[in-house]
């Protein structure tokens, strides 16, 4: 689920609530806080991995025609 903050100025782009929690669960994993690699080096690896699915199903909604109709996929 997201993570919602009061103060957190709202992001008006599409699948936000997505992007946001892959970027804070790759930030908080021990490969970028103990091993000192990259967000992207560790996304590779296979870290946030259901994650990064949802992320990339709701992006790839966007371009479904049907998606016109049952809205998009994420959250």
């Amino acid at each position: 689920m997201p993570k919602y903050y009061e103060e957190k100025e709202e992001d008006g782009r599409a699948c936000a609530g997505v992007r946001e929690d892959l970027r804070q669960c790759l930030l908080e994993t021990p490969c970028v806080i103990q091993e000192g690699k990259s967000a992207r080096q560790c996304l590779k690896e296979g870290h946030c991995r259901s994650l990064q699915v949802s992320f990339f199903e709701c992006k790839r909604s966007m371009l479904d025609a049907r998606a016109r109709f049952r809205g998009r996929k994420g959250y």
